[in-house]
């Protein structure tokens, strides 16, 4: 289907999309109305965003759900994986689920919104009490087709979350201030709340990052706070800071928000450490845009002593703009990179060849800086076996996938921990 197809095919569905969400919501009685909610979107860090809000509340004993796109869980429940590739679900699932949720007494839902989502009107019906922002940069444009239009779907939650003021939310909408569209988000609602690094309402200070994660300090309401996140990569500031900025506003005090953040020692897929005594550092990520290269790479890259291995795809049916600055970035702080698949939904090597247009764009050289080899599992068990003590893998774009988009259809996938676990136990 071709471009100009692809855009008619969508248009037609939005009033369907809008249709079904009316339908869920009603079928189920409007069952987010007997919850707090707080929805979280962005380009990059909602779903980390969501576990630090969720362990926070479910640690302070708060009867809190969450809906990510790694799975679901309540607060007296195991995360339930999906198994799916959507961030968030289709509105009769999603409305089913939240009364379940209800039905269990449920008392706060952490939401993870997508801008498919917000576009499709499958958040219909949902009372958004609590809206988070935690970075807009360009993504999803095979869908909304300009940065602009994809940037304004992102603002229907915090639309959202002003109306909802009217009728008793409480309208805050938690912003990074350290974004470009800040500002255009900040002045939707009727309380915004600010967040960054040395800037906003809430100023992360005398940040301190080591290869176990990063900490710093925050003052609210003349109290200093010391945050600590047991998870590595400085970009967990700014989810680890929305997350403060929600807590806070929904009433947790210093230590609960304190104990809370500090708890949560990872989230499937986000900077996943692959455990093992052979003194490789092994580290599964779903990042899969130009700007979670760049946040995450460069700090990687430098505070490793050895070299720096990347496994790593361009998916198919997407923005294909975004594939050659994500080559030029993973060669640019790594060794070696391997091209490889990332639900391809077609040929693979087509896809890679995007990769390394901005691979060899930057001077890299095939054989020596890049290879390709199309089989993620294979790629994954050939880096692990080039690897040496000292140097780090980073699996990147798949994160907690446990099934890949082929050209016959989505198959099951053991996914990159698993076979990078494998392959560990196989080295030793």
């Amino acid at each position: 289907m071709n471009k100009t197809m692809r855009d008619i095919y969508n248009s037609i569905l939005v009033p369907y999309h809008w249709g079904r969400g009316f339908l869920a919501a009603n079928h189920y009685d409007y069952p987010a109305s007997a919850m707090t909610v707080i929805g979280v979107t962005g380009t990059n860090g909602k779903t980390s965003t969501c576990f630090m809000i969720y362990n926070t509340l479910k640690k302070a004993g708060y009867k809190v759900g969450m809906m990510t796109t790694v799975g679901n869980a309540t607060y007296d429940s195991e995360l339930h994986s999906e198994g799916g590739h959507m961030t968030t679900a289709d509105t009769r699932k999603l409305n089913c689920q939240i009364a379940a949720m209800r039905d269990r007494g449920i008392q706060y839902l952490v939401l993870e919104v997508s801008s498919h989502a917000l576009a499709q009107g499958r958040v219909f019906g949902i009372p958004i009490d609590i809206a988070v922002m935690t970075n807009v940069t360009p993504e999803h444009l095979d869908y909304h087709r300009t940065f602009e239009r994809y940037r304004r779907a992102k603002l229907r939650l915090f639309k959202m979350a002003a109306k909802e003021s009217k009728h008793g939310g409480r309208g805050v909408g938690v912003v990074n201030i350290d974004d470009p569209s800040a500002k255009l988000f900040a002045k939707v609602v009727p309380h915004p709340v600010t967040y960054g690094v040395g800037n906003g309402d809430l100023k992360a200070t005398r940040v301190k990052s080591t290869t176990k994660g990063v900490e710093y300090y925050v003052r609210i309401d003349k109290q200093s706070y010391h945050i600590k996140v047991n998870i590595p990569g400085e970009f967990y500031v700014y989810n680890s800071l929305a997350a403060v900025a929600v807590c806070h506003t929904l009433g947790l005090d210093k230590k609960q928000i304190e104990d809370g953040i500090s708890s949560l020692s990872g989230v499937e897929g986000r900077m996943d450490t692959v455990p093992n005594d052979l003194g490789i550092d092994v580290i599964v990520d779903y990042a899969h845009t130009p700007d979670s290269y760049e946040k995450m790479l460069p700090g990687i890259f430098q505070a490793t002593k050895g070299k720096v291995y990347i496994v790593c795809g361009a998916a198919g049916l997407r923005d294909n703009s975004k594939f050659p600055k994500m080559g030029q970035l993973a060669y640019e702080n790594s060794d070696l990179v391997v091209l490889t698949e990332e639900d391809p939904k077609g040929k693979v090597r087509p896809l890679s060849e995007m990769l390394a247009t901005g691979i060899r764009e930057a001077g890299g050289v095939e054989g020596e800086d890049f290879i390709f080899i199309d089989n993620r599992g294979e790629a994954i068990k050939e880096v692990i076996k080039r690897a040496d003590r000292g140097d780090t893998v980073l699996l990147l774009g798949m994160g907690h996938q446990k099934t890949i988009d082929r050209a016959d259809g989505t198959e099951p996938y053991d996914g990159d921990f698993e076979i990078a676990r494998k392959a560990l136990d196989k080295k030793k």
